[in-house]
């Protein structure tokens, strides 16, 4: 096949639902909706745990770095795929598909965040040292530690992407340039590109993953100690809708990650990666925030406020 030079390369074309032309309004609808909803809903809580300051605690405050990398995520690739739906172009420039994939970076926060939550959740479990675990220096190291892990993850795929040479077929069967799909496509030897993907994969999915779950061993311990039943359906209640949303983002996260290299393109991947970048990002303010009264206040208390200056 001819081949090209990574400074030859000029677009990818981002197939995505190209298959689907009869759904296409169906399609448009359906995911500019979701998108609204997710921008929306972080948004007011970003904005209500700013303004109230009962919710100014390392909870709330992992929670809207949480919410900001949600909605930082959504609109790194819907608005795109939207255009695309739209204008029936389905054309990203080199450019723009190699920011795409370093812009997955807050994908990667979103991994880091929910563990570092869950941490939280853990030293909850402990309200007589709690102020002294999780202290302001410590809260803010977490979020700058999980800050740098991201955008070295992201930098080091997106660096190894450069020396790649392309092959003429351009094709990227997805809706937006993952990172496993352009790596499909190039001509160039790919081992070094996987190699890295497995890495930073294993370091900001797999261990924080494992980290969750040995996290959520400990809550479950705890919330067996609680003597009222009451109290361990709630706490157990509460547990389960978090887990439920975790497993759903890693799960489908990284299931397409250790599989891109062996498998071709397929619908499972795609719809696999709906899951974790639209569906899981829209549920979060749902599952973190809307379920917490404290949370439902402070947002009644925003929208009131909002509604009066008017």
């Amino acid at each position: 096949m001819e081949t090209r030079n990574q400074t030859g390369i000029e677009n990818f074309l981002l197939l995505g639902f190209a298959e689907e032309m009869d759904l296409k309004p169906f399609l448009l609808g359906l995911f500019l909706s979701m998108y609204l909803v997710t921008f929306t809903g972080n948004l007011l809580i970003i904005l209500a745990i700013n303004s109230d300051t009962h919710l100014h605690t390392p909870m709330y405050f992992f929670l809207s770095n949480l919410s900001f990398a949600d909605i930082c995520f959504t609109s790194t690739t819907i608005p795109k795929m939207l255009l695309n739906m739209q204008t029936h172009n389905k054309v990203i420039t080199y450019a723009g598909c190699l920011t795409h994939i370093f812009f997955i970076v807050f994908g990667c926060l979103d991994n880091l965040l929910l563990t570092v939550m869950v941490y939280d959740f853990v030293a909850i479990c402990h309200p007589l040292h709690y102020m002294v675990i999780m202290n302001p220096w410590l809260c803010g190291l977490l979020t700058l530690g999980s800050w740098f892990l991201s955008v070295m993850g992201s930098l080091l795929e997106t660096l190894t992407l450069l020396r790649l040479s392309f092959c003429t077929h351009m094709e990227v069967h997805h809706f937006f340039c993952d990172l496993s799909e352009v790596l499909k496509l190039a001509c160039s030897n790919i081992l070094i590109n996987n190699i890295v993907v497995y890495f930073v994969t294993s370091v900001l999915g797999v261990f924080p993953f494992t980290g969750i779950l040995f996290s959520y061993s400990q809550i479950a311990s705890s919330i067996l100690r609680i003597s009222s039943a009451g109290g361990n359906y709630k706490a157990f209640s509460t547990c389960g809708s978090h887990l439920s949303v975790v497993s759903l983002f890693y799960g489908t996260g990284l299931g397409v990650y250790f599989s891109s290299a062996a498998t071709p393109s397929s619908r499972t991947s795609l719809m696999a990666s709906v899951m974790y970048t639209v569906v899981t990002p829209m549920l979060n303010p749902f599952i973190y925030s809307l379920k917490n009264r404290d949370m439902k206040r402070a947002v009644a208390r925003l929208l009131d406020r909002a509604a009066t200056s008017q």
